[in-house]
């Protein structure tokens, strides 16, 4: 079973566009998602701004029985992880889900950390994910 982590940029992606291939992230079998509240506060932050109209999308995504949320306290790092301190939250909010994958677009700030593991967390961009499954 896939414990999957929805960083806020994968949230906002998915409720801002509803056509949109990552919602395949709520159809996969044996797969959990995964985000906590700190994602959920960006994406729908970000959503207001950008299409209010699509905040109602984002909370029905949020209500679905296959996502789970977990209110991260932020957590120590590997050593040598090296994370943007607006990321760190993010990262810590994985470990804590026990997650196997964290999901995110932020090719900035995780990119370098695409396709590697951190903490046991496999870090790849959706499209990737989605692909393998």
């Amino acid at each position: 079973m896939d414990r999957v982590f929805l960083d806020a940029n994968v949230l906002y992606s998915a409720a801002y566009k509803p056509g949109s291939r990552l919602r395949r992230l709520w159809e996969l079998p044996d797969t959990e998602l995964w985000t906590s509240d700190y994602a959920i506060a960006e994406a729908m932050a970000n959503l207001r701004e950008d299409r209010p109209g699509q905040v109602a999308e984002l909370e029905r995504l949020l209500a679905s029985p296959k996502l789970h949320r977990v209110a991260a306290a932020e957590a120590d790092l590997p050593g040598g992880v090296a994370i943007h301190a607006g990321d760190r939250p993010i990262l810590s909010a994985a470990i804590q889900a026990r997650a196997t994958h964290l999901l995110t677009g932020d090719r900035t700030h995780f990119g370098p950390y695409f396709g590697r593991s951190v903490a046991g967390i496999l870090i790849l961009p959706p499209s990737e994910y989605l692909s393998r499954r």
